[in-house]
């Protein structure tokens, strides 16, 4: 049976979760000033909710497995939470200057989250652990590089009252990236994360793109998105070189064992 619109015999991709966040707008200093002090109370309940999203998502894949799809409840659920996730994020990252709601969001939010929840390929279903760890790698590595460069994005938008194009087109690439490693790792979507450097375009049209959908990148946006990867991969390689040069030589512990122990 064909999907509407197509041909017959013709199914549709799975659809690819996106956000709408509205252009950059006036941000008030007070707010950048204690932005991380603000989120608090979101990370709090983030924390709370995301253990109960664990557990739901955990029924959610034995009965997608035999299924094929999401119960709806289960996806309901977690499609609230990754959208409350996704809030908090743009929030985080300086895209909006609008507190965010708890979980829920009103009509006029500038960010909105369009997940839609289908059917889903068993075997990919089954091996979804696996299947998300590249993905997974390359949100980390965003995180990681946003985070390295986040007291001088944080400094730009406190300066100037408004967050610069760049700055907006690159934080908006990696909060969507992070929306759909998301989505597809809590069985949202068959759609495999991708896209990360926008829906292509002109660097001229991403200069004057307002929002997020469809996601244009300037070329300053895509030189600070490079950074961020660049940055993160420096990062985790020097995180892990610290935490092994810091690791303790075998023949402490065997020091530890043949001589302290026993006389303890």
């Amino acid at each position: 049976m064909s999907e509407p619109g197509g041909q017959p015999g013709e199914s549709r991709p799975p659809f690819l979760p996106e956000v709408q966040i509205e252009g950059p707008g006036p941000q008030r200093r007070w707010t950048v000033l204690v932005r991380l002090i603000l989120l608090i109370p979101h990370f709090i309940v983030l924390y709370a909710v995301g253990i109960a999203a664990a557990v739901v998502a955990v029924l959610g894949w034995f009965a997608a497995l035999f299924t094929a799809r999401l119960p709806t409840w289960i996806a309901d659920f977690l499609v609230l939470y990754v959208g409350y996730r996704t809030r908090v994020g743009a929030y985080l990252t300086l895209l909006v200057d609008s507190y965010p709601q708890f979980l829920t969001t009103s009509i006029g939010y500038p960010v909105r989250v369009d997940i839609r929840p289908g059917r889903l390929n068993r075997a990919a279903v089954f091996f979804r652990l696996i299947l998300v760890i590249p993905a997974a790698v390359v949100a980390a590595v965003l995180a990681h590089g946003w985070t390295v460069l986040a007291f001088f994005l944080w400094l730009a938008v406190l300066i100037t009252g408004r967050t610069p194009q760049p700055v907006f087109g690159a934080s908006a690439a990696f909060v969507r990236y992070e929306l759909r490693v998301q989505s597809y790792w809590y069985l949202l979507t068959d759609s495999y994360p991708k896209r990360l450097f926008g829906d292509g375009g002109s660097a001229a049209e991403g200069a004057r793109a307002q929002g997020t959908r469809p996601l244009t990148l300037s070329t300053g946006a895509r030189v600070l998105l490079i950074a961020f990867i660049v940055l993160g991969v420096l990062g985790l390689l020097a995180t892990g070189l610290s935490s092994a040069l810091h690791e303790p030589a075998p023949e402490y512990y065997q020091y530890y064992e043949y001589e302290i122990a026993p006389s303890v």
